[in-house]
C-alpha cells in the first residue's frame, strides 16, 4: 500500500528528521525575520542617524566649498564626487551588515544552523503549472494565506486609526518653526514604527510555535513508512539471516578450543561434527561445547583423535544436535534419551579400556525425532518439497 494513501499520525523518527535537516527542511518563521529586519533597521537608524547625519553634513559642506584653483580645474569635481559617494556607501554598508547579521541569527534561533544547498538547487518539477497549482491548496499554503490576511487586516485597521487620530496634529506642523516641526515629525514616526514593531512582535510570538507545529505535522509518518524505514535501518531479512549465519559460524570456529574437554564427538560421517560434554556434578544435562560443518568438522575430529576422545558415527543425532543445540547450553529435552544412550555406550567403552569390563558391541543408532533432523523428509507428518 502506498504510504501517501495512509494516515500519517506517527511522530517522525530521528532518521527522517535528520534527513529533512540535511535537505534544509527545518522550522522557520518569516514573521520573526520581518521583526528582525524592521526592529534592527529602526534601532540602527536611531543609533546611527545622528552620527551619519553629522558626517554627511560635514562632507557635504566640504563638497560645496570651492577655491579659485578648484574652479579653474573642473576635473577635480570627479574625485570630490567619488569621496562623497564613498561616504554614503560606507553608511549603507554598515546598515546592511548589521541587518544581515540579525536576520541570520533570527533564523538560526528557530531552526538552528543548516548547511545545505538543497533549498537553492534547481528543481524542475516546480516548473509544472499543474504541480504549482496543486501546491496552492496545501495545508501550509492555506495557513500562510490565512495568516497574512489576518496580519494585513490588523495592520490596515491600526494604521487607519493611528493616521486618523494624528492627522490634525501633523497638518498643524506647517504652522510651527521648522526645528520644532521636525522634532514632532520624528516623534510621530517613532511612535508609529514602535506600534508596527509591537504588532509584528505579537505575530512572531504566535508564528514561531505555529511553524514548529506545522513542521512536525509535515514530518509525521505512516505505519508503512515506519515499517519501511525499519527494514532499511536493520537491513533486509535475508541479509540479516546471512549475517547471523556468519556469526554462528564464527562462534563455532572459536569453540574448537573446547574440544579437548569433550566426552565424545558425534559425526555425520564427515559433514557435521558435534562435541558433547557432561559433568553430572555441575550439569543438569549434556551440553554441546563445539560443533562445525565440513572442514571445521574435520578439524574437530582431528583434535578429538589427538586427545584420545571417542569419535562416533551417528548421522541423524549429529545433524539434529548441530541444527538444534546451542553452544554451551543444555541440549534439547527431546534429544535427552538419544544422547543418554550414547553416554551409556561411552561409559562402557571407557570401562573396557580400563580393564573393568568387556568391550561393548557396536553402537546402536539411537532414535531421533524426525522433525529435529534437518535432512529428514518428514516434518510434522508432512513431506518436504
Amino acid at each position: 500500500m502506498d504510504s501517501s494513501s495512509q494516515d500519517k499520525n506517527l511522530p517522525a523518527s530521528e532518521r527522517k528528521l535528520k534527513k529533512a535537516r540535511d535537505e534544509g527542511q527545518v522550522s522557520r518563521s518569516r514573521e520573526l525575520g520581518h521583526l528582525a529586519v524592521l526592529g534592527t533597521g529602526a534601532l540602527t537608524m536611531v543609533a546611527l542617524a545622528p552620527q551619519m547625519f553629522n558626517t554627511l553634513k560635514l562632507h557635504l559642506g566640504l563638497q560645496l566649498s570651492f577655491t579659485n584653483a578648484q574652479l579653474l580645474e573642473p576635473q577635480t569635481m570627479l574625485s570630490r564626487l567619488q569621496d562623497m559617494v564613498a561616504v554614503g556607501l560606507l553608511g549603507c554598508a554598515v546598515f546592511a551588515g548589521i541587518s544581515s547579521v540579525i536576520v541570520v541569527l533570527s533564523s538560526v534561533a528557530v531552526g538552528g544552523w543548516v548547511a545545505s544547498l538543497k533549498p537553492i538547487s534547481p528543481d524542475f518539477s516546480r516548473i509544472s503549472p499543474m504541480a504549482g497549482f496543486g501546491r496552492l491548496f496545501t495545508k501550509d499554503k492555506l495557513t500562510e494565506v490565512t495568516k497574512m490576511s489576518v496580519i494585513t487586516a490588523v495592520l490596515f485597521a491600526i494604521s487607519v486609526s493611528y493616521l486618523g487620530g494624528s492627522f490634525h496634529t501633523i497638518s498643524n506642523l506647517i504652522l510651527q518653526p521648522s526645528t520644532a516641526a521636525l522634532a514632532h515629525l520624528v516623534q510621530w514616526l517613532t511612535e508609529g514604527l514602535g506600534l508596527l514593531l509591537l504588532i509584528i512582535l505579537l505575530v512572531a510570538m504566535i508564528d514561531v510555535p505555529l511553524q514548529g507545529f506545522l513542521h512536525s505535522s509535515k514530518m509525521k509518518m505512516s505505519y508503512q513508512e515506519v515499517k519501511q524505514e525499519g527494514k532499511e535501518s536493520d537491513g533486509n531479512p535475508e541479509v540479516k539471516n546471512r549475517m547471523r549465519q556468519k556469526a554462528r559460524d564464527l562462534a563455532n570456529g572459536n569453540s574448537v578450543g573446547a574440544v579437548p574437554k569433550a566426552d565424545f564427538v558425534l559425526m555425520n560421517p564427515t559433514h557435521f561434527a558435534v562435541a558433547i560434554r557432561y559433568d553430572e556434578k555441575t550439569m543438569r544435562a549434556p551440553q554441546v561445547i563445539s560443533k562445525g560443518a565440513d572442514l571445521l568438522a574435520m578439524k574437530i575430529r582431528d583434535i578429538a583423535k589427538t586427545n584420545s576422545i571417542p569419535v562416533l558415527q551417528s548421522p541423524m543425532l549429529a545433524r539434529a544436535l548441530y541444527a538444534n543445540a546451542e553452544l554451551d547450553r543444555e541440549i534439547p529435552a527431546s534429544l535427552f534419551t538419544a544422547v543418554a544412550q550414547v553416554l551409556a555406550y561411552i561409559y562402557k567403552l571407557k570401562a573396557a579400556l580400563r580393564g573393568d569390563g568387556p568391550m561393548p558391541d557396536e553402537l546402536q543408532q539411537p532414535f531421533v525425532p524426525p522433525e529435529l533432523d534437518p535432512l529428514s523428509k518428514v516434518i510434522s507428518g508432512g513431506n518436504m518439497p
